[in-house]
């Protein structure tokens, strides 16, 4: 399988490449996801301007904000692995609310955050419309083996090694979690170094 190395800016622009490749004025459902080291956020950030740019609405929405509640989500107490894979993340409320409003013929009105989980209550976050060929860009952990409705999917990918040595303290008891987690993902990003990227597969 060929590795290519990139900087992160290349990884920038190839990945706005292929967003923007994808047909207009269909919406664009973009999935970067990463364990907490990879901040697949701060990468989809950084994809937003170029991406305006290229003449694409974009709407960004963390799946961070998309948790159940409480009550559900720590029902077999704050450290078991397996609910962390399975059930923390709200999928219905997730595919409800932000992506099946984007498949075709869909509404485009977005819900951007429903539920804030460090405060235990209902986000109170209106309705956001995406325009013609808008792109959405939702970064998390673990969504690409929940067979997420999504036009590209995109995975930074941790070594073990590098996985359990860069892991925040109050994030090591979901080292279980992702060492059986099999991503489903349309790019894959080897992302042990940040600042060296290398992109697995083919640059178009």
């Amino acid at each position: 399988m060929k590795v290519v190395p990139l900087t992160p800016r290349a990884l920038v622009d190839e990945l706005v490449a292929r967003v923007d490749a994808l047909p207009r004025p269909a919406w664009a459902r973009v999935l970067l996801d990463g364990a907490p080291p990879t901040d697949p956020g701060g990468l989809a950030d950084r994809l937003v301007e170029p991406l305006r740019a290229a003449g694409r609405p974009v709407l960004r929405v963390s799946a961070g904000d998309f948790l159940r509640p409480a009550s559900v989500r720590l029902e077999h107490g704050h450290h078991d692995p397996d609910s962390f894979r399975d059930s923390w993340l709200d999928v219905g409320g997730l595919t409800r609310e932000v992506l099946d409003p984007l498949d075709p013929g869909g509404s485009g009105r977005v819900l951007p955050a429903l539920w804030n989980a460090a405060a235990d209550r209902a986000h109170r976050a209106d309705y956001v419309e995406l325009g013609p060929s808008g792109v959405l860009l939702l970064d998390g952990t673990m969504l690409l083996d929940k067979w997420l409705p999504a036009e590209l999917s995109v995975h930074l990918w941790l070594s073990p090694g590098a996985l359990e040595r860069q892991m925040p303290e109050q994030w090591r008891w979901t080292l279980p979690a992702y060492a059986s987690y099999e991503p489903h993902a349309d790019v894959t990003v080897r992302y042990d170094h940040p600042a060296r990227p290398a992109l697995v597969g083919t640059v178009d």
